[in-house]
């Protein structure tokens, strides 16, 4: 099935190709199929499903904080929040829980899902707990090698690594119109780079994983 997701700003992560006012991305289960204005993909596709998305139509983002997020720290159930709040726990919080293996994978759960909040496709490190794999490989979040660990605390947005980064230093992979690539993307409540940039990746609207609407907002 053909589906067309359209925003206010299409960005699709390589240099030589300029932002795209009212650009969209043609979805063909789970590749996509073609970049372009809104009006040139709904004219060459007149039987697609169309999502319309205010914001930022831009690639997935990569966390490089893989295992310190899912593996090391654990992530409150909300029936749990009044004992043990929100926010996730690390360090000496989480040995003095001591999470069994099954609680460790309902936290790697809930943390994928909040990566998904955050614009997240896909995580950098080594993962060997079976049920953070387990949580991962079910959401379509790629495994990536970093070959250093990043500096500072573990963050779930992916732009605020460091201080912030851009856009193009968070990003996984371009979004091209080639033979066989995945249709993965995120959509922000952002204008642009520069605003998205400040605002941080929480204000994500919508993930998409290889064609999966796994994530919206609204």
């Amino acid at each position: 099935m053909l589906t067309i997701h359209t925003a206010d700003l299409l960005v699709t992560g390589d240099p030589h190709n300029p932002p795209v006012p009212g650009g969209a991305v043609l979805v063909d289960g789970r590749t996509v199929a073609a970049l372009g204005s809104y009006e040139e993909l709904a004219e060459a596709s007149p039987t697609a499903r169309v999502r319309r998305w205010p914001g930022l139509l831009t690639p997935g983002l990569l966390n490089p904080y893989g295992p310190e997020l899912l593996e090391h720290a654990y992530h409150p159930d909300p029936r749990e929040a009044d004992e043990l709040g929100t926010e996730p726990l690390t360090g000496e919080a989480v040995a003095a829980l001591a999470p069994t293996d099954a609680r460790r994978g309902a936290s790697a759960r809930r943390g994928v899902q909040r990566m998904l909040a955050h614009g997240t496709v896909a995580v950098a490190g080594d993962l060997w707990r079976p049920g953070v794999l387990d949580a991962v490989r079910r959401a379509g979040l790629t495994v990536e090698r970093r070959f250093t660990d990043p500096a500072g605390p573990p963050f779930l947005d992916p732009l605020a690594r460091d201080g912030g980064r851009g856009l193009r230093e968070a990003i996984v992979a371009p979004l091209a119109p080639v033979p066989g690539a995945a249709a993965t993307f995120a959509v922000f409540d952002a204008p642009d780079e520069a605003a998205l940039t400040a605002r941080g990746a929480s204000c994500c609207i919508a993930t998409v994983i290889d064609g999966r609407l796994l994530y919206r907002s609204r």
